[in-house]
């Protein structure tokens, strides 16, 4: 078997923690009853994907939550701290493991994400024993920087051209089954695990 010399991680669902019941009740409290259907569902086109592919900012996303669920005032303040409700936290185990694979693997992190949690991942979830993200991984690699999604094979392309990185020294950890046979199609080894499923995986 190949030697591994790099791995991509997902962030949300493998690093960090995920409660959608918790978003979805934050939106109720300000009066989003409309966005519900929409956090509680996976879909391919709505105000979310657009904003996870790059398509829209978070000035029109608000407008689009508010325009949705007629009557709802929300500030926009309100409106992105309900949608960053759906991150709990990044564990320290798993922080920790990061650091110990630090010196072993090149690691870069690869995710369907939107600016709204990225700048609340950034604003110190990653924070731990004096290190922070960019001090866990080479690049991050974020779909609305990007304007594409995983499992779009191109993305993977992507990443591993500009990391300099061979798809057959590289594992991928994702929690999609759907991401993980993408990638395993360009050639990477992948596993599809979640939470602190992959910590003594690796």
């Amino acid at each position: 078997m190949q030697e591994i010399k790099n791995i991509i991680f997902d962030f949300g669902g493998v690093l960090v923690d995920l409660d959608k019941q918790r978003c979805i009740e934050a939106f109720d409290r300000i009066g989003a009853h409309k966005i519900v259907k929409y956090v509680d569902e996976c879909r391919q086109e709505d105000l979310f994907h657009d904003l996870e592919v790059g398509n829209t900012g978070i000035g029109d996303f608000c407008r689009e939550v508010r325009r949705l669920s007629s009557g709802c005032k929300a500030s926009d303040e309100d409106i992105c701290n309900a949608w960053n409700s759906l991150l709990t936290g990044i564990p320290e185990q798993r922080l920790e493991k990061l650091a110990s694979l630090k010196g072993r693997y090149r690691m870069v992190l690869l995710s369907n994400t939107n600016p709204i949690h990225w700048q609340k991942a950034l604003d110190g979830m990653f924070r731990h024993n004096g290190m922070d993200v960019d001090d866990y991984f080479e690049g991050t690699f974020l779909s609305y920087r990007m304007h594409m999604l995983k499992p779009d094979p191109q993305i993977f392309v992507k990443t591993l051209m500009t990391s300099d990185m061979m798809a057959y020294e590289t594992l991928f950890i994702d929690d999609s089954p759907i991401n993980c046979a993408a990638a395993s199609e360009l050639g990477m080894m992948s596993l599809n695990l979640k939470g602190d499923e992959w910590l003594d995986r690796v």
